[in-house]
């Protein structure tokens, strides 16, 4: 086996890409939004997935685009599509009949089980912050077989609880009573999926059998410590298994000069 020769120089974001590529297996069906996820799905169809297909939300069905697309709607998402067609075909047609197996997705807040919001800081009715929505979050989240959450480590977005659930994680509040139970409980065959890890500029995290967020890798240049100060909750960090994968040269290579050599999200 040919020894792996790492970046000596990489940006977090390009540990970020290389991380959520890794999270794509070969002939996986991914559902991608913009930004970060495609960046990863395009890195992992030109190295170690080449047969993953991608879903963009706006309509776009296993494209393979020459230039990297701005956006979801971005008409080179269709190049070489099998499908080009819109919002009903993605969701109804491929996402809810079950056929997606990764999605990507972001989130302004999350808790210990997976919840996810995306709608309001504070309360509902009077918050101090309104977001844009769920913008098909719980859709895809709860749809899809796993999901892979990009987001920003801060201790004000990992807490105890989430000011809003746009998404839910593996265990939540059941109405009226407010008492936390399984996700199946609640929903039953309805919701298929759920959250398999989470990928943030400090580490990777994981869920274990019970639900519950752990801390799998955490990146180079911070501790497992750190990375549980910046959680509002009681981080399990004990299962960690050491520094995350760094990117390797080639990884670079291809994300600079074959998926967006013209610097669209890379800086």
């Amino acid at each position: 086996m040919t020894a792996k020769n790492y970046a000596k120089d990489y940006k977090p974001i390009d540990l970020l890409a290389v991380a959520a590529a890794r999270e794509v297996n070969d002939g996986d069906i991914v559902f991608a939004g913009t930004g970060l996820p495609m960046l990863a799905i395009m890195l992992a169809q030109v190295s170690s997935s080449p047969n993953a297909v991608c879903i963009y939300e706006a309509g776009s069905i296993d494209g393979r685009p020459i230039d990297l697309p701005t956006s979801v709607g971005d008409s080179r998402c269709a190049y070489q599509a099998s499908i080009a067609a819109g919002l009903t075909e993605t969701f109804y047609g491929q996402l809810h009949c079950g056929y997606v197996d990764l999605a990507f997705l972001g989130g302004a807040e999350i808790d210990k089980y997976g919840n996810v919001n995306t709608t309001v800081v504070g309360d509902y009715a009077s918050p101090t912050k309104r977001f844009t929505g769920s913008g098909g979050n719980p859709d895809i989240n709860s749809m899809a077989r796993r999901t892979v959450f990009i987001m920003v480590q801060e201790k004000r977005r990992f807490k105890e609880n989430v000011d809003y659930i746009t998404s839910p994680g593996w265990i939540l509040p059941k109405w009226p009573s407010g008492e936390m139970v399984p996700k199946q409980e609640i929903y039953g065959k309805f919701f298929t999926g759920g959250p398999s890890a989470v990928i943030t500029n400090m580490g990777v995290f994981r869920f274990d059998e019970n639900g519950e967020m752990y801390l799998d890798t955490v990146h180079p240049g911070f501790t497992a410590e750190q990375v549980k100060d910046n959680c509002s909750f009681d981080l399990n960090i004990s299962r960690c298994k050491g520094e995350t994968e760094l990117p390797t040269e080639e990884e670079i290579e291809l994300l600079y000069n074959r998926v967006d050599p013209e610097g669209i999200f890379l800086p």
